[in-house]
């Protein structure tokens, strides 16, 4: 459904992005995770036909979007950062005008419209002045907006940026029963999105595409931060060094609790797959000390964001 290779942008002597390439089939939620200024945005701008590319193509639904702009346009949907609001309409009103000027035919739009309305939950803001509604229902107008024409493609810029935790999760649950027949494309830098929406990960890094993976695969590239913490009570003495000598333990590292005497947290870090769990805790009783809490730690997507932006290493998919 989308295929982007070798896509490059200049501003002069600023190289915004650098042969990005990647593809979307259909049905898919991917999400485009990147640092402020990573180029998410300027990629975004390419694919719906704002700025042109330096070099590359781009390409939805066959459609090339430099040669075909006006026949892209027709198959996206484009939320921007900053939602393209006439504050001084209807959300009835907005929505019509919007249909009609991305070419819905007359007859069709008012059950468009209502659709679009349905499918964003504004019913009960359906009449409401638009400068009278909060930012979340504002972000649920811009996303009515995007989908209002149907399109088959969906590109989201930042969209549950500046919202609270419940207006994020109201918008995140809309964005997820968007997809299906619609490919979604979300450019964020926020981690929690892409982790509990999205079923495909492309991370951006200084304009370059770094991984493009599933979120489990991305993790199971990731061997750093297995382990456990163990919150211990008791003499640590002799630990440490049976610690080590257990089969599959990379380091260990005791750290005594400011708040509660004789208490300790454990950090023991695991060689790539080992789960010697058994013997960890094994040991631990054998030597007389407590155990209150043993917590199984995986790495996160979190963990693969920050390794991949800051040394640019690269995954192989």
């Amino acid at each position: 459904m989308i295929e982007v290779e070798n896509l490059s942008k200049t501003y002069g002597a600023t190289q915004a992005i650098d042969k990005v390439s990647f593809s979307v089939e259909k049905g898919t939620i991917l999400g485009f995770l990147g640092p402020n200024g990573a180029g998410k945005t300027t990629t975004m701008r390419i694919l719906t036909g704002y700025i042109p590319a330096s070099e590359g193509s781009s390409k939805i639904d066959g459609c090339e979007v430099h040669e075909n702009p006006m026949a892209v346009r027709e198959k996206i949907g484009y939320l921007p950062e900053t939602p393209p609001l006439y504050p001084d309409m209807t959300v009835k009103d907005f929505l019509g005008f919007v249909a009609k000027i991305k070419g819905v035919a007359k007859g069709d739009r008012p059950s468009k419209v209502a659709k679009a309305i349905l499918s964003c939950q504004l019913e009960d803001r359906a009449n409401t002045i638009i400068r009278k509604l909060s930012k979340g229902y504002r972000q649920r107008v811009g996303i009515a907006q995007a989908i209002v024409h149907e399109p088959p493609v969906i590109i989201l810029d930042e969209p549950t940026v500046g919202l609270d935790p419940r207006q994020i999760i109201e918008v995140r649950n809309l964005i997820k029963s968007l997809a299906g027949e619609r490919t979604i494309i979300l450019s964020t830098h926020i981690l929690p999105e892409v982790s509990m929406t999205c079923d495909l990960v492309t991370i951006i890094s200084q304009g370059k595409i770094v991984a493009t993976d599933t979120p489990d695969k991305l993790l199971g590239h990731l061997s750093t931060n297995i382990g456990y913490e163990i919150d211990i009570e008791g003499n640590t003495q002799l630990l440490l060094p049976s610690l080590k000598s257990i089969v599959g333990v990379k380091s260990v590292q005791i750290l005594s609790s400011k708040e509660k005497e004789n208490r300790h947290l454990l950090k023991i870090e695991l060689i790539d797959n080992n789960d010697s769990g058994k013997d960890i805790a094994s040991l631990i009783v054998h030597l007389g000390l407590g155990i209150y809490e043993m917590k199984k730690i995986k790495p996160s997507l979190e963990d693969v964001f920050l390794q991949l932006t800051t040394t640019e290493a690269q995954l192989e998919s």
